[in-house]
């Protein structure tokens, strides 16, 4: 089984203000897409940036054979929400944008706006695998691509772009908090017998302290001492399976030139220790092939395919 997310980057049906400028264009990149989905070949794969349901479902159309959807309903300004693509039927456990009790809002800009809500739901689903039942939540966190007032990528002076850098790290802070929150409830204090993932674009990388809030108790990661040797806190932890991944393969994105991981699978005990590989892009590329993006988003609008790689285990 191979489980995967991936950030499909804008999927909006054509003529929209973030979508393609046409049906040709709409149409390239739904090809695009597809043939990688098709290519991965997963279970289950957990995905950002849906900006029209209609689009999603054209993206299962364009791939082929019976695919079953899941979209959360709580979408951010833009209208991008996260979902998921699955060969079996899913039941959603969880859609939900609160933080968790006793987190206090965030401030979010200049003005002193609050907020109590991630930008965009975390959906978790439940589904029937050959091993039994899976519970996998997916997110798409506050991106670290920094946006000021009146629609500016780019700041005044160096005091706006740290504080609106404050701003974006509070907000990603209190969203893997929350994320976390759920992956507590999936869990149940059960992740020695029950396989549960949490997958999606973090939008930070495995060491941030953003991402390190989502693996629970510490000192037993993939890589180090204590991960062959079981203790209490296993039934509550995730493990980030980026280590699994190849070193010259551990990217799903490229930044300004420089190559960074920022999305990511976390596994229960009981799921990661069946893990039998793990990759970024197609597993027969040597590495995968991505665009660099710049500060303003803008100038991918239309462009075919992703800016990211999708992120996947391999489950035996």
């Amino acid at each position: 089984m191979l489980l995967g997310t991936w950030n499909l980057e804008n999927l909006y049906l054509p003529g929209g203000p973030s979508g393609p400028a046409d049906k040709a264009a709409y149409e390239t990149k739904l090809a695009a897409l597809a043939a990688m989905i098709t290519e991965l070949d997963p279970a289950l794969l957990g995905v950002q940036e849906v900006g029209d349901p209609e689009a999603l479902r054209d993206l299962a159309q364009a791939v082929g054979g019976t695919w079953h959807i899941a979209l959360s309903e709580h979408a951010d300004s833009r209208g991008i929400r996260v979902g998921f693509l699955g060969r079996a039927p899913m039941e959603v456990l969880h859609d939900t944008s609160a933080f968790p009790a006793k987190l206090r809002p965030v401030q979010a800009d200049d003005a002193g706006l609050e907020t109590a809500r991630t930008g965009r739901g975390l959906l978790a689903v439940l589904t029937e695998t050959e091993a039994g039942p899976l519970r996998v939540a997916v997110a798409h966190l506050k991106s670290k691509l920094l946006s000021y007032p009146n629609g500016r990528f780019q700041p005044r002076d160096e005091g706006e772009r740290a504080r609106y850098g404050a701003y974006a790290l509070y907000r990603r802070a209190a969203e893997a908090t929350a994320l976390r929150a759920l992956a507590d409830e999936l869990l149940a204090g059960k992740g020695k017998e029950r396989d549960v993932a949490v997958l999606g674009d973090l939008n930070d990388e495995v060491q941030a302290a953003t991402t390190q809030i989502l693996l629970g108790p510490p000192g037993s990661e993939i890589g180090t001492s204590g991960y062959e040797h079981p203790d209490r806190g296993d039934a509550m932890r995730l493990w980030d399976v980026a280590p699994l991944i190849p070193a010259e393969r551990r990217y799903s994105r490229i930044n300004s030139g420089r190559r960074e991981l920022i999305d990511h699978v976390l596994a229960s005990h009981h799921l990661v220790h069946r893990v039998t590989a793990a990759g970024t892009g197609l597993p027969d590329d040597e590495t995968p092939r991505l665009p660099s993006v710049g500060t303003d988003p803008a100038e991918r609008q239309g462009a075919p395919g992703s800016d990211h790689a999708p992120v996947w285990v391999r489950v035996g």
